[in-house]
């Protein structure tokens, strides 16, 4: 059945103009650009299309699932630390707790008990708060099903690069609609499949980590990541 609250609950959380940050994360966008591997709509669909089949529905998403289901925040930190171990770049596993963190503080404010909870936990400790276990905390706080948070990851996660693509100018506000609507297909055809329980998280994107891990070396950048 349709269920106009969760539904209303998407539209507020993938909303861009949610206050947790995501303007500041190209997620490799930015040095793709900047070394003259993306230029132009075709080349950000071939970008969304590797983030989404080989990160997103290979790690964060099962990343996510893993500590949606946790028991408690030890179970929670046990995954944290499997994201940290499992995300090669040092500068990603940097932007990933910068996001994660920023999620979880607009969830504090919100008064979200679980976020409250886990970030006394992310205090204590600089490895932990990555994104795809906020993600999930925060698909607890706000009340929506596992299937709604993962729509949620995943969409943001669209969003944020073409949004990061108009703001260096690399496409138009039409060819951004053109790509969301492509990425939109393929976020469809991967949730349309579930990951097993035991899956690890794995991620296999050598020109996108290599793209953000050159970004500390760059004299000028828009975007953390």
């Amino acid at each position: 059945m349709f269920d106009r609250g969760e539904t209303l609950a998407l539209l507020q959380l993938g909303d861009s103009a949610f206050p947790a940050g995501g303007f500041a994360f190209s997620w490799g966008i930015e040095g793709l650009a900047a070394d003259g591997l993306l230029s132009d709509r075709s080349d950000l669909d071939g970008v969304i299309a590797d983030h989404l089949a080989k990160r997103w529905a290979t790690m964060d998403r099962i990343l996510l699932r893993r500590a949606w289901h946790a028991g408690d925040t030890a179970a929670m930190v046990a995954v944290d630390r499997l994201a940290e171990a499992t995300t090669a770049s040092a500068e990603m596993r940097e932007g990933s707790r910068r996001a994660g963190r920023a999620l979880l503080g607009v969830w504090v404010k919100l008064a979200g008990p679980l976020s409250v909870s886990y970030r006394a936990r992310v205090s204590a400790d600089p490895r932990l708060g990555h994104l795809a276990v906020a993600q999930a905390i925060a698909g607890r706080d706000a009340g929506l099903s596992l299937d709604a948070a993962e729509l949620v990851s995943g969409w943001t996660l669209i969003t944020g690069l073409v949004s990061a693509a108009v703001r260096l100018g690399l496409i138009g506000h039409i060819d951004s609609q053109q790509s969301l609507a492509r990425a939109r297909a393929r976020l469809g055809d991967l949730l349309n499949g579930t990951p097993d329980d035991d899956a690890m998280p794995s991620s296999f994107t050598p020109f996108i980590d290599i793209a953000v891990s050159r970004g500390p070396l760059r004299h000028v950048r828009m975007f953390t990541t």
